[in-house]
């Protein structure tokens, strides 16, 4: 059983932590955190890379076990695409709202932002939210109907962890996968092209 303490490390060091005792071999492993965040992305990791998990809380710590199973689940894996040929754009948002000047108006060209995005067809691959842009993807956002019909068509939307939980938002999420930077590096990496806002 390899033992890994991760409690106090700032996103993505838990999972990255987590990879490093994965890359060695081990078959059983224990990784302790201490947020919500991080536990969210250390399961969903190791659910990735084809272990079984359970999590204990003590105290305000989570312990997260995982036992490989040998089987990399479906959603771990990326689907082969009918349009292989096409490009993969990835569109980074890092605030709710465009451009500065005016904050009203900011709002309003995000939403038409959003709303217009489908017109990107298959090419758009990832909608990645960070920092003030996890704000978007919560209960009472302006575009949040929008999002979980991008989401429900099959777009994958990645949303910080940090940041959520910077934001005291990790339980007002309503769409999306709550990621780590290292899921995030690892999307641009992939995607022919990426759009920051």
């Amino acid at each position: 059983m390899k033992e890994v303490d991760a409690r106090g490390l700032a996103c993505p060091a838990p999972v990255l932590q987590t990879k490093a005792a994965i890359d060695e071999g081990v078959d059983f492993l224990n990784v302790v955190v201490d947020n919500e965040a991080s536990k969210e992305n250390v399961l969903r990791f190791l659910d990735t890379q084809g272990f079984d998990t359970s999590v204990d809380v003590e105290g305000g710590d989570f312990n997260i076990s995982g036992k490989r199973s040998g089987v990399v689940p479906r959603s771990a894996v990326e689907a082969p695409s009918a349009h292989a040929e096409e490009s993969k754009t990835m569109v980074m948002i890092a605030t709710d709202r465009v451009g500065y000047g005016d904050d009203e108006l900011g709002l309003k060209l995000m939403v038409n932002f959003i709303k217009t995005l489908e017109e990107m067809g298959s090419a758009l691959w990832r909608l990645v939210f960070v920092n003030n842009g996890v704000k978007l993807a919560i209960e009472d956002s302006a575009v949040l109907d929008e999002l979980k019909t991008y989401e429900a068509d099959g777009l994958r939307i990645l949303v910080c962890g940090t940041c959520l939980d910077h934001f005291n938002l990790l339980d007002r999420k309503q769409v999306g996968e709550t990621t780590n930077m290292l899921d995030i590096v690892t999307a641009m990496q992939l995607a022919d092209k990426v759009i920051t806002i």
